[in-house]
């Protein structure tokens, strides 16, 4: 599935771009090109949820370290 249907970018490509370390819509445009051109910017929105679903993920209970 693209994430970003104006630049082709697999949805995987963007979550590979986010965890090698982009954490705004910018970095991922600049990083892999998707939100970037001047198309439609449809995916924003999704790029922005993506960026908000690897936070969420990466600060659950399950990944603070256990110091107990």
């Amino acid at each position: 599935m693209y994430a970003c249907i104006c630049a082709a970018v697999p949805r995987e490509q963007v979550e590979a771009t986010i965890l090698a370390g982009a954490r705004t819509v910018r970095e991922i445009g600049d990083r892999c090109g998707a939100g970037k051109g001047a198309g439609c910017g449809c995916c924003r929105k999704r790029l922005a949820k993506l960026l908000l679903e690897h936070r969420l993920k990466s600060t659950s209970v399950e990944n603070l370290p256990n110091t107990a």
